[in-house]
This record gives structure tokens, sequence and C-alpha cells, in this order.
């Protein structure tokens, strides 16, 4: 639908002869954010390679803003407008803050939009502005968490993709990325995040999707889900 940021429908994706995911369907709202929950191994990674192209599925379709991208290439899908902040955040170690920002610019495909430039992710990361010299390899993690968010900024995305970006942070730098996620979504960014942490999840989404051995388990608001409840121990293993 022309509506949807992000439409995965019945999407079977494989690894060599390992089915991971089994008829998987989302939607990611425009402006909306949808969390993608489930345990270890329940194909919400598996989900965003293939968003990004980087897992092409065997069946079912991919789709960005109505257009169809099933199959097509990595740079072609992010020329639609969809960035990955990865998990791990696999910064470039051996370039300085200021020329990871650079590879990553693209010009917005909306020129009606505001967009990124490196003066206003400064802005938005003034911990990145004061260290935009330095190698990214000596950052701190919570840096390199910012720096991963600010290179996906940097291409002026639409749909926004974030896989376990509170991994292996302090409580702090967790609160702080979090905060600039709300200030994403204020901002009118599609988001899919990915998290392990659910309670940090339904404190910021619009949307909830679980997944359970690849497959959709639960699909429905943030604000239904805590008020009729969810078993969240039956499906991720915590309470």
């Amino acid at each position: 639908m022309a509506n949807d940021a992000l439409l995965l429908s019945d999407i079977d994706a494989y690894y060599g002869d390992s089915h991971v995911l089994h008829r998987v369907s989302l939607r990611l709202g425009e402006g909306r954010l949808l969390g993608l929950l489930g345990r270890n191994g329940a194909g919400k990674s598996t989900c965003m390679s293939v968003a990004v192209g980087w897992l092409p599925p065997r069946r079912g379709a991919v789709a960005v803003h109505g257009a169809a991208v099933t199959g097509r290439a990595p740079e072609a899908i992010a020329a639609h407008g969809v960035a990955l902040v990865p998990q791990g955040r696999r910064v470039f170690r051996s370039l300085t803050v200021r020329e990871n920002l650079a590879v990553a610019s693209r010009r917005p495909r909306d020129r009606d939009a505001m967009p990124w430039t490196f003066e206003r992710v400064c802005a938005t990361f003034p911990r990145l502005s004061e260290r935009r010299d330095e190698y990214a390899g000596y950052l701190s993690g919570g840096e390199q968490q910012m720096l991963a968010i600010a290179r996906a900024l940097m291409s002026n995305p639409r749909v926004l993709l974030m896989d376990e970006p509170s991994e292996g942070l302090a409580p702090q730098i967790v609160a702080e990325v979090m905060a600039t996620i709300r200030q994403l979504k204020e901002h009118g960014l599609s988001i899919l995040l990915v998290e392990q942490n659910a309670r940090l999840v339904f404190d910021v989404a619009d949307d909830i999707v679980i997944l359970n051995s690849g497959r959709v388990v639960v699909d429905d608001t943030a604000a239904a889900l805590k008020r009729d409840g969810v078993d969240l121990h039956q499906h991720l293993g915590v309470y």
C-alpha cells in the first residue's frame, strides 16, 4: 500500500537449506515506529537482511513506499530511501568521524525535506561534533553507536532500520540512544527497530510484531498490547 513505508509480504527466506522465515508479513506505516521482537534466532535480523536486499527471499514481496524492490540489489533499495544501522555498529574504524559521515552522504529524494547534513548531524550528536577529526576506532561503544546512527542519517533515508542499537551499552548511553530514536520519530522518520529489550521497545513503538521460530505470532499496536496484555515469557522468555 502507498502509505506503507516498508512492506514485507509472505516472506520465505533461507540460509542454504535452512528455512529461517516462514510466510512472514510485516507492515511499517509511514511516520511510525515498528518494534520487531523475538528470541535469539527467531528471524529478526533476517527480516532486516531481506528488507535491505542482503538476502533475497525465495517467496514473497518487499515494497518501499509502494515501489516493488523484491530481489533488487542493496544499493538499489538504498536509493529508494532505506538505511540500516547494523548490529555491532560496523563503523569504519580507520576513518575519522567526519570521513565516516562523508562516505554515506546522499541527497534526499524529497526536495522539500529538511536534509541531514554534517552540520545537522553534529547538532543532533554534539559528542560526535567534538570528536569529528578522531578515528572511529578510538571512540567508545556509545559514541560508535551514535556514529552508526548518524552515518545512516547522512544518506537522508525515508525508512530507517535499526538492529539492536542498545546492545552492549551502559544504561545511561542506552537512554541517550532511545531519546535520539524518539526524536527521529518525532521528525516523521519511519523506523523499524529490532531490540532485545522489550520494555524499551514498548516504550517507544507504535506497533509491535513478535517472531517465534521464523513465524509472526503477535502483530498489533503497542497500545492494544499494553491494554490487553501479552505473554512476553511465552514469546520471549522474559517476565
